[in-house]
């Protein structure tokens, strides 16, 4: 369990390597600091995500899913607000990028056997 936490805290500090490599409105400026910024977003996603889905619930309902697009690039720029090192240049970049984390996660929980071990 703490194994299979630790290689999801790694990969996704390694796909937010390669989403500063794709888009040029994004920089981190080293692994340490993808590192930290790869918890913070895990933080994040766990305390503040679930209210904030919570309370822009009837917004999502009125786009029928969409604006889960914008309060997720709303969270990836938080993070780059609260991890040094971490930039954002604009919310598209933030947009492009929070979406570049999710495809790269889900190929990643794709590819996850049970337990976390790698099928």
């Amino acid at each position: 369990m703490l194994l299979t936490a630790l290689l999801y805290w790694i990969m996704t500090a390694v796909m937010l390597l390669a989403v500063d490599a794709i888009l040029p409105g994004i920089s981190i400026a080293n692994f340490w600091t993808a590192m930290l910024a790869a918890l913070v977003m895990g933080l994040v996603n766990f305390f503040i995500r679930p209210i904030l889905s919570l309370l822009t619930l009837p917004l999502n309902l009125l786009t029928l899913g969409l604006f889960t697009f914008v309060l997720n690039a709303f969270l990836f720029e938080l993070v780059a607000w609260m991890v040094n090192g971490f930039v954002v240049d604009t919310f598209l970049d933030a947009l492009l990028g929070s979406l570049l984390v999710s495809i790269m996660s889900s190929l990643l929980a794709m590819f996850m056997g049970e337990r976390g071990r790698i099928a």
